[in-house]
Order: structure tokens, then C-alpha cells, then sequence
């Protein structure tokens, strides 16, 4: 499919005048942040293929993490210039949107740490489940924090006619620029931290079904135990559960080394999924732990990387008395 791709309003043509990289940066901050309103095809493309073209023109790697439909059409509408691009499924690379940072943004920018670097992300799409969201809102705030001071562009598209308004607001709270079909402009509203507060709610009770156990170091070893026996029970298959029994040590073993010591681990099957949590006495100060590299990852923070990398799904909620975590697989 071929969609004529009409500038924003002051966009120009791009090789009879570039615009300088970064386009829409506050002057105090090199990291370029701006969230693109789009509600059909051509206002997707008028967003994108600009800031692709542009990043090119000016020879900064470009990748490119959407929806595979949206890729097709990216790819068909950039012609040639498609294969200079990186391009990534973003419902796969993204599943898990705690892996978002560490695994797709971050790994494309630090494999390119000279010169600016543009990425196309979009972590929120039409399917997105009330239950996936509030890890999509926080992940999008936190972006901020992630990249402060560093050369990089991250455009992020939201699909205006397919998400709920409550979504493009967080958009302009997450986003210090908004770009639409009106034009570029700062967000008044833009509130990065309001977000990720907001969303640090405490999770409901699970089901009445729900197995537990308790735990402490001398015990550590009989969370494997208790993931593998009851896992295949609530649908999980081999590999399933044993990316499930990684994921739920690595979380226990942090309760014991920093979370008081001791914790209790849930487990139940919901929606299609198998869900265990892992509760403790400790409180996670860090707002992107499990977010960074490995070798920048601090104590405790490399196992939660782990656990972002294996599961489809982690919601966290943290306060001054307790860190609950909550892992997600679907039953396969």
C-alpha cells in the first residue's frame, strides 16, 4: 500500500532544508522526547518518515520498535531508505514493557555511542490490556529518567482514534513535547513523575484459588520447588516454567537479601496466564531497577533485569512497609 506522506504545517522539504538533529528539543537537554498524535494512516506517516529521513540525512542510526502492521507501512512508505533502518516488532521486543529500555532502546543506543541516535517507539497500542497499562504509562515516564542528558531522539506515536483518552493524556504527562496535526509544541502538562506514582497502586487479592508459601533463606531453595510442581498444573509448559522457576528465584533471593529476609510467594492462573507474586518486607527506592544494562545494573537490580527478559508481564508495587511483584506467562 502506498500513502502520500503531507508534512506537518512548518515540517519543509527535508533536502532543500534540513532541520538541525533532534527536532523539538529543550535547549537545556539533549534527549528528545516527543509523543506523535496520529489517527489514520497519512498523519502516522507525515510523523514518522520526516524523523526518519531527517536522522538519515544527518548519517544518526535510526531504528524503529511499532506493531508489525505499522512496520509494513513504515517500510513501504521510506522506499530505499528502509534498509537503513533497524526494525523491531515492538508486540514482541515490547511484550513486557519493563523490557523496553534495557532490550530495545538502550541496546540499540549504547550499540552507537558517538553522535545522536533516533528511535521510533511505540509501547501503546489498540489490545493493550487494563492490566499490561499501567506498567505501559510507568515505562513511558520513566524513559525520561533513563536518557537525561544523553544525544538520543525517541518519537513515540499514539494511535488518537483506537485508545482511550485517558491514554493520550498520560501521553502529554510522560512527553515534554507533543507534535499533532497542528504542529510541535511543549506539553503544559507534562508530569513524569506524577505517572509513575499514580500507577505505583497496591495490586487486588489474588483469586481464592491462589497457592502459597512462605520463604526465607534457609527455605530459598523450595520456591523452585514450589514453581515447578504447581506451574505445568495451571497450564505452563516445560520451557514456560522453567523461564517462571528463574524469574521467581531471582525475585525471592532479593527478598531475602534486601527485603527483610524472608517473603511469601503466590501462584495462580488468570486471563490465560499464570501469574506468581512475590511479596516482601523491603521497599525499592530506585525507579529503574531492572531497566538498566547489566553491567550497570546495581545489587538486586540484575535480577530483576533477568526477570523483565524472561516474563511477559511485571507489575511492581512498592511502598514504605512492603514490594510486591507480580510476574506474568502466558500458558503455552
Amino acid at each position: 500500500m502506498h500513502v502520500h506522506v503531507t508534512p506537518y504545517p512548518n515540517e519543509g522539504d527535508r533536502a532543500a532544508s534540513p532541520r538541525p538533529p533532534g527536532r523539538g528539543a529543550p535547549p537545556q537537554d539533549p534527549f528528545v522526547h516527543p509523543a506523535l498524535f496520529y489517527d489514520d494512516d497519512a498523519e502516522y506517516l507525515a510523523g514518522t518518515v520526516p524523523f526518519i529521513r531527517e536522522g538519515r540525512y544527518a548519517d544518526e542510526p535510526v531504528a524503529v520498535a511499532v506493531p508489525g502492521p505499522r512496520l509494513d507501512v513504515l517500510r513501504d512508505a521510506l522506499g530505499p531508505v528502509a534498509d537503513e533502518v533497524t526494525w523491531l516488532d515492538m508486540t514482541e521486543a515490547g511484550r513486557n514493557p519493563g523490557r523496553i529500555i534495557p532490550g530495545v532502546l538502550r541496546d540499540f543506543a549504547d550499540r552507537h555511542p558517538v553522535g545522536r541516535v533516533r528511535i521510533i517507539g511505540e509501547p501503546i497500542w489498540p489490545g493493550r490490556s487494563a492490566t499490561e497499562y499501567p506498567a505501559c504509562a510507568q515505562h513511558e515516564a520513566l524513559i525520561n529518567l533513563a536518557f537525561a542528558g544523553r544525544g538520543v531522539s525517541i518519537l513515540c506515536p499514539y494511535d488518537t482514534a483506537g485508545l482511550d483518552p485517558a491514554v493520550i493524556a498520560d501521553a502529554r504527562a510522560t512527553h515534554p513535547v507533543v507534535i499533532d496535526r497542528y504542529g510541535e509544541r511543549v506539553s503544559d502538562d507534562y508530569a513524569p513523575d506524577r505517572v509513575i506514582s499514580d500507577y505505583n497502586l497496591p495490586f487486588p487479592e489474588p483469586p481464592p484459588g491462589a497457592v502459597a508459601m512462605g520463604f526465607d533463606l534457609d527455605t530459598l531453595p523450595l520456591v523452585r520447588e514450589f514453581v515447578t510442581r504447581w506451574g505445568p498444573r495451571l497450564g505452563l509448559g516445560e520451557v514456560a516454567t522453567g523461564d517462571l522457576e528463574l524469574a521467581v528465584n531471582e525475585l525471592a533471593a532479593n527478598s531475602c537479601l534486601h527485603g527483610g529476609g524472608a517473603g511469601t510467594a503466590r501462584l495462580w492462573a488468570e486471563d490465560g496466564q499464570v501469574v506468581c507474586e512475590v511479596r516482601d518486607a523491603g521497599t525499592i527506592t530506585d525507579p529503574l531497577v531492572g531497566r538498566r544494562p547489566a553491567n550497570m545494573s546495581p545489587d538486586g537490580g540484575r535480577g530483576v533485569l533477568m526477570v523483565n527478559h524472561l516474563a511477559d508481564l511485571v507489575r511492581m508495587h512498592t511502598g514504605p512497609d512492603c514490594t510486591t511483584v507480580r510476574v506474568y506467562l502466558a500458558a503455552r
